[in-house]
C-alpha cells in the first residue's frame, strides 16, 4: 500500500523571468511609472515567461540585482523619444516628450544584459535604444528625409486602424529570422516617426522597409538570442503568426538561459 502523503510532489518547471523597464508618465500632477498591457500579454501567453516590471526613475544602482533575478530582457515601445543628446545631436523634435530616466536606465541595462549573455528582444523604442546603446544614431524625422516614406500612424484613426498592417518588410534572405518567419517578406504595422540611421557596433540588419529603412536587427556575433524590430508585433499578437513565432523564439531562448543557471 502506497503512502501518498510520503510521495515527493512533481517539481513544476520554473518559468523564465523577463525584465521589462517601465517609463515615466505624468497624470493630474502625479508621476507614474507605466507599462502598457499589450506589451505584457504576448510575453505571458506566447513566450510563457514571468514579467518583472522595473522602475527606471531610481537610476541604475540596483541594476545588477535586477539582472541576477532574470533570464531575459524585453525592451518595449513608448510614447517618448530618446534624448538626441545621447547620440550627439540637437533635438529636432521638441514637440515629442522625452524620458531621460528611461534612457539613462536602459542604455546601461543593454550593455549589462549583453555582457551577462541574457536574451534580448526590443520593440520600436527598444530597437532604437539598442542602436544608441551600441554607438549608433537615429533619423529624428524619417518623414522629412528624402527617399523615405512617412512611417507614422494617423492620430485621428481609431486604434485598430493605427495598428493595421500598412507596408511590408523584406527579410534578409537565408538568415535565422527569415527561416523563423518562414518567408522573405512579411506585412507589418508602422507607428514611428524616427528610425535607425548609422547602425551601432555589431548590429546587422534582418529586415528593411520598402524605402530601405532598417526595420529589424540582431547581433550575430553574440551567442545569445538578440532581436529588435521597428514595428509592433505585440499588437493583437494572437492573430499574427509572425508575432507568435517571434515571442515563442524569445521565450525558448529565455528557457534555455534559465536551465543554464
Amino acid at each position: 500500500m502506497i503512502d501518498r502523503h510520503s510521495e515527493t510532489p512533481a517539481k513544476v518547471p520554473r518559468k523564465p523571468v523577463v525584465l521589462m523597464s517601465m517609463g515615466a508618465q505624468e497624470r493630474k500632477g502625479h508621476d507614474y511609472q507605466v507599462m502598457t498591457k499589450k506589451y505584457i500579454s504576448p510575453l505571458v501567453e506566447f513566450s510563457a515567461c514571468v514579467p518583472v516590471l522595473v522602475p527606471t526613475c531610481f537610476g541604475t544602482d540596483d541594476l545588477d540585482q535586477y539582472l541576477s533575478m532574470v533570464d531575459g530582457v524585453y525592451l518595449t515601445g513608448a510614447g517618448s523619444n530618446i534624448d538626441p543628446a545621447l547620440y550627439g545631436q540637437d533635438n529636432l523634435a521638441p514637440e515629442k516628450e522625452l524620458d531621460r530616466s528611461r534612457d539613462l536606465f536602459d542604455l546601461p541595462l543593454i550593455h549589462a544584459a549583453l555582457e551577462r549573455g541574457l536574451p534580448l528582444f526590443g520593440v520600436c523604442r527598444g530597437m532604437q535604444e539598442l542602436n544608441v546603446a551600441l554607438g549608433g544614431d537615429l533619423h529624428q524625422k524619417v518623414y522629412n528625409m528624402p527617399g523615405f516614406n512617412d512611417h507614422r500612424e494617423n492620430g485621428a484613426d481609431v486604434v485598430p486602424q493605427q495598428y493595421a498592417d500598412v507596408h511590408s518588410v523584406q527579410l534578409v534572405p537565408n538568415t535565422w529570422f527569415a527561416k523563423l518567419m518562414q518567408q522573405n517578406r512579411i506585412p507589418v504595422n508602422s507607428l514611428h516617426g524616427q528610425g535607425l540611421h548609422r547602425l551601432g557596433t555589431g548590429l546587422q540588419p534582418l529586415a528593411h522597409a520598402e524605402d530601405g529603412l532598417v526595420e529589424a536587427v540582431h547581433l550575430p556575433a553574440m551567442p545569445q538570442f538578440t532581436l529588435a524590430v521597428q514595428w509592433h508585433p505585440e499588437w493583437r499578437a494572437a492573430q499574427n503568426p509572425f508575432s507568435i513565432r517571434m515571442y515563442q523564439a524569445f521565450g525558448e531562448a529565455c528557457r534555455l538561459r534559465a536551465l543554464s543557471r
